[in-house]
């Protein structure tokens, strides 16, 4: 019987290696950013187009290559950064492994232009599928360029699972800010279908910062710096009312390299414990610097994961310069020992403050205006001269005109209700069938007991399923905006918005690109009350991101998803009775009425014989 195992040869090889380094063109993008940066560059641009499937070209003026230099890099564990096994234990460099060339060439077409300094011409390669097609001298500027044509060219399987180009390109921007943000001594640019993106000059970290997120960052950060013996700690965070929902604005460096640590986020936001809610993030772009001794990055082939000999102390460290820097910049909130609160009582007196409240309470989300018939039009009595006009109009909608008369008739639909001793309910607050609880919950009474609704939870349900509907018919309702909000957002929101055109459109959001990563909202859905429609339109970007990191869902579930959210009525909101007993019918009519979005229930039955046992009576 002949040997079974065999050689793999080197084509094979590099493409099962590829596997793992180039994931999608963004993973591409990063190794060739690291190789920019690990040859001196102090100038890197980038150019893509068709969101990195057609092309990703890195040009950079670093020390360049030979032509022999040139010709090994392409091979397979060949590199310049370490000689012996005791240099994984000093690496400060990005590259190590001699990898990424290798299995970039394997699964493209890729193009190599290099010249020294001393150099009077440079080298050009041109390799295929891990086949040297083409290698000589060329006339080049000093630096490196490097094409990645048609990814996947020859893996069809592996170019079907890509996402579509504004996905894509979401994970081309991401990777080119991690990289941006690790350097910013060194100017990147970056070009998406000959359309600039960013052009970051060299500059402080927090220029970079306001660079790659824009203006509004410039006041909410907040330098954070620790030095120890064993880890130093510096960076920029964020102020607490500058925290998200969404996560992808969090950045560990360590020794310049981005990781992924929860362990390490765990840190932070247990120092902005009582400053953010539970279910928000804060923005925060630390660096820590320690001996590459006490570290191991050889764990996985993007080296994003890395081990700590220490991680506690790293965990405590972290933890005690995030708290350092919101005490040291008085963003914790102090006591005013100079007010005592014993002898204050500003509340009752002051009535901006009460108004203020009342008006804060007084917003309804059904709520339709309420008219009253007057026996002197309004128009006349108010160029009368006098002000017993504007006294009535203050008086509330409640109360009756002494000469109003109202009249009942009595039904078997219908039955005029006998006199009681118990006062009759204001309006807003419920017949006595459907009332609130703690404006929370809705409470409405069956044949066989009492129906207890969050109210949340339902028209969260309610408005889950109507927009799902809307997105399938892709026929939902639009208002136009009287003044149509620009919205400036960052290059990959702008990317995501782009590739959601459709489905926001068939919502009732009327959006069209700007220019420079902004968009005009020409129009939001109908049936939303909104006063803010930019707040309401970045709320649901927000939102819909949270949803993407923590769920597997489509994008247009998540989107319905996340409006629902967003426009449900919250805790705290007052219902009249019409409005309450709408949410209710409504409820049942969904074909999913027992379940809110996150899995909670959205009512509780409470029947007849569970209320007698709580008074010790049997149900007759």
């Amino acid at each position: 019987m002949s040997d079974l195992i065999q050689l793999l040869p080197d084509a094979i090889a590099n493409q099962i290696a590829a596997g793992e380094v180039v994931q999608r063109p963004s993973s591409a993008l990063k190794e060739l950013l690291e190789n920019a940066i690990d040859a001196g560059a102090t100038k890197v641009q980038v150019i893509v187009k068709e969101a990195g499937k057609q092309l990703i070209q890195v040009i950079d003026n670093g020390k360049g290559m030979s032509a022999t230099d040139a010709r090994m890099s392409f091979e397979r564990h060949a590199t310049s950064k370490i000689r012996t096994s005791q240099d994984l234990f000093s690496i400060r460099t990005f590259g190590f492994r001699g990898e990424a060339l290798a299995s970039i060439a394997a699964v493209a077409q890729v193009e190599l232009k290099t010249r020294r300094n001393a150099d009077e011409l440079g080298t050009l390669i041109h390799i295929e599928g891990s086949e040297v097609k083409k290698q000589e001298p060329v006339a080049t500027t000093p630096g490196t360029s490097v094409s990645m044509k048609n990814l996947f060219f020859n893996v069809p399987a592996r170019r079907n699972f890509l996402k579509s180009n504004p996905v894509e390109m979401r994970h081309i921007v991401e990777e080119f800010q991690r990289v941006a943000l690790a350097y910013s001594e060194i100017g990147f640019s970056l070009m998406q279908n000959d359309m600039e993106i960013y052009n970051l000059l060299p500059g402080k970290l927090s220029q970079r910062i306001v660079g790659i997120f824009g203006k509004n960052y410039q006041s909410q950060l907040v330098p954070c710096e620790e030095l120890t013996p064993h880890v130093n700690v510096k960076g920029y965070i964020g102020k607490p009312e500058s925290a998200k929902k969404t996560r992808g604005e969090q950045f560990f460096f360590v020794n310049n390299r981005y990781i992924k640590s929860s362990y390490l986020n765990h840190a932070v936001s247990n120092a902005f414990e009582n400053l953010i809610q539970p279910d928000q993030h804060p923005f925060y772009v630390l660096f820590l610097e320690i001996d590459p001794s006490h570290i191991d990055i050889n764990v996985h082939p993007t080296k994003t994961e890395i081990k700590f000999d220490d991680e506690r102390t790293v965990y405590a460290v972290i933890r005690a310069a995030v708290k350092q820097a919101l005490g040291a910049h008085h963003v914790v909130p102090a006591l005013d020992f100079s007010v005592d609160v014993n002898f204050e009582d500003n509340w009752n007196t002051d009535a901006q403050k009460k108004a203020d409240v009342d008006r804060e309470y007084s917003y309804k989300t059904f709520n339709t205006p309420e008219f009253k018939k007057s026996s002197v039009s309004g128009w006349e009595r108010l160029f009368e001269g006098n002000q017993t006009f504007i006294q009535e109009q203050k008086r509330p909608v409640s109360e009756e005109s002494e000469d109003s008369e109202v009249l009942t008739f009595s039904s078997k639909a219908n039955p005029e209700e006998e006199s009681s001793s118990f006062p009759k309910p204001a309006e807003g607050e419920g017949t006595g069938t459907t009332f609130q609880v703690e404006l929370s919950y809705i409470v409405a009474q069956m044949s066989t007991g009492l129906l207890i609704l969050d109210q949340q939870a339902a028209h969260e349900r309610i408005l889950y399923e109507r927009y799902l509907r809307q997105l399938k018919l892709a026929q939902g309702p639009s208002q136009q905006c009287l003044f149509p909000p620009v919205v400036q957002l960052n290059p990959s929101d702008y990317e995501l918005v782009v590739g959601l055109m459709g489905e926001l459109h068939s919502l009732g959001f009327m959006i069209s690109e700007f220019g420079n990563n902004a968009v005009l909202v020409q129009g939001v859905p109908a049936d939303i009350q909104v006063k803010n429609e930019k707040e309401l339109f970045e709320g649901l970007i927000e939102q819909f991101k949270n949803f993407k990191n923590e769920l597997s869902l489509d994008n247009r579930e998540n989107l319905a998803r996340s409006l629902a959210r967003k426009s449900s009525l919250k805790k705290g909101q007052k219902l009249n009775s019409q409005e309450m007993e709408t949410l209710v019918g409504q409820l049942f009519a969904c074909q999913n009425p027992n379940y809110g979005l996150g899995g909670n229930k959205t009512f509780v039955k409470l029947d007849l014989s569970s209320i007698h046992s709580f008074f010790g009576k049997s149900h007759v």
